[in-house]
């Protein structure tokens, strides 16, 4: 079934247009401190790997443990929100990220931060979809709706490039646990704002907890991306992989005969939209895209070059850069033009910047690693709201929520998957080899890039957004 977000709001009409522009405001804040905990740990795992004492496939769970908890829990927590009330679920989110934040900067051990970091996922995943949800509610125009959804969608992509650059200085300035800490008064001045400015709305029907559904989801995820991280330590034909290969594979196919059910978790019916289920592919592709970039860089330059974690995170600079110019422009792009064309150019500068890093070496020129971040960071910008416009245009609000939620699964698992890759590439490198054993990771940039032109194609149905005929 889906996560309703009606034009209106279940408890009134829509807040006026300055009133809806605050809502965006509020709701995008949240969203870019949830984007930048995704990839802020990055830069610093070289450096919580130093303090806690722990190597690079320990450190993956670090990252991996708070992706695959949210991508887990974000649909579920799309109908408890339908249910209960789409602000008081994102407030209860903003305290358990907030919490789980202090836990993190406090932890004494590797267990303890990834558990830290599973928590935090908990209470990013009742931020995300709600955020949508709580903006698409406020935004009864379609035209104001799309535009709405692109600045949105911009800001969290924004948010998951510019990690690496506000971890860096963090951790120059304060150490690895600052990462955690600067949360906490983000998270205070969220609930004020949200407190005052956000309107307490309830879709317009509430929908069953899908529990076996939930569950299944949850292990197959969890089980799929636990054995990319420990495959090359436990091998990949050993009995303890052949066995989660079977588990991933029974909760798999489990997961679609439950869903099949009135009033499932996952409507498998939006996946026979082709624009659909291209675009939750593309969003796999780009985050997975963009976690391999960020990993492999933080790993490169600061093991195989000896740079600080500060400059590790100032060479992607570029990439943030990038994002930050690029993703308000392809949400204009797309309300106006529609979403194929900032889409041809995501796939295009993304594979570009893969390219440029195909040889990689230990001497590498700086100049050309620049470029390549760029790059990268430009075909990220373009990226994300094309991709949430595919899958929710052309779909009644009561389908419209669900879409969205799954889009943002997709990316917290394509989040997770470019983490164990990128761990499994370098984990068994030496620094001097550090280089080399990275080549097939940006040769997989550069195959996500050219997978975003074919979504291009199939996101070709789904035009520009129009107004309604009398309004303006």
């Amino acid at each position: 079934m889906t996560t309703t977000i009606p034009a209106g709001t279940a408890a009134g009409p829509a807040p006026g247009a300055r009133r809806r522009w605050t809502v965006l405001a509020v709701c995008a804040l949240s969203m870019f401190l949830i984007g930048v905990d995704t990839t802020i740990v990055n830069v610093g795992l070289p450096a919580i790997g130093r303090g806690l004492e722990v190597g690079t496939r320990g450190l993956e769970w670090v990252v991996d443990s708070y992706t695959v908890v949210m991508a887990s829990l974000l649909i579920a927590s799309g109908a408890l929100a339908d249910r209960f009330g789409r602000r008081r679920v994102f407030r209860c989110g903003l305290v358990v990220f907030g919490l789980a934040s202090l836990a993190c900067a406090l932890a004494p051990s590797l267990g303890m931060l990834v558990a830290a970091r599973a928590v935090q996922g908990v209470g990013a995943s009742m931020l995300s979809p709600v955020a949508l949800a709580i903006v698409v509610n406020a935004m009864p125009d379609p035209r104001e709706r799309a535009r709405a959804i692109g600045i949105w969608a911009s800001v969290f992509g924004l948010s998951m490039a510019a990690g690496p650059v506000i971890g860096g200085a963090l951790i120059a300035a304060f150490g690895w646990r600052s990462v955690f800490w600067i949360n906490a008064p983000v998270i205070v001045c969220a609930l004020v704002l949200v407190a005052v400015f956000v309107p307490e709305s309830r879709g317009q029907r509430a929908r069953r907890i899908d529990l076996p559904g939930q569950v299944l989801l949850t292990t197959a995820l969890c089980v799929s991306v636990g054995v990319l991280i420990e495959g090359p330590r436990i091998g990949w034909t050993s009995p303890a992989a052949l066995a989660c290969y079977a588990v991933v594979a029974a909760a798999a196919t489990a997961f679609a005969r439950v869903e099949l059910r009135p009033d499932p978790l996952i409507d498998l019916g939006l996946f026979r939209r082709p624009p659909f289920a291209s675009a939750v592919l593309g969003a796999v592709a780009v985050f997975a895209a963009l976690s391999v970039s960020l990993l492999l860089t933080t790993l490169y330059l600061q093991s195989s070059r000896g740079w600080t974690p500060l400059a590790a995170g100032a060479a992607t600079l570029p990439m943030a850069l990038g994002a930050t110019v690029c993703a308000p422009w392809s949400g204009s792009l797309t309300g106006r033009l529609g979403p194929r064309r900032p889409l041809l150019l995501a796939g295009g500068f993304t594979a570009a910047g893969g390219l440029c890093l195909v040889g990689l070496s230990p001497d590498t020129g700086v100049p050309l690693l620049l470029l390549a971040y760029l790059l990268i960071g430009v075909g990220f910008g373009f990226a994300n709201a094309p991709l949430t416009h595919t899958a929710v245009g052309g779909l009644p609000p009561s389908r419209a929520g669900v879409a969205g939620a799954v889009v943002s699964t997709a990316r917290q698992v394509g989040s997770a998957v470019g983490i164990a890759v990128a761990g499994a590439l370098a984990g068994g490198a030496d620094p001097a080899g550090l280089a080399r054993a990275s080549r097939p990771g940006w040769l997989l940039v550069t195959a996500c890039g050219l997978f975003l032109c074919v979504v291009a194609r199939a996101s070709g149905r789904n035009p520009a957004p129009k107004a309604p005929s009398g309004r303006p």
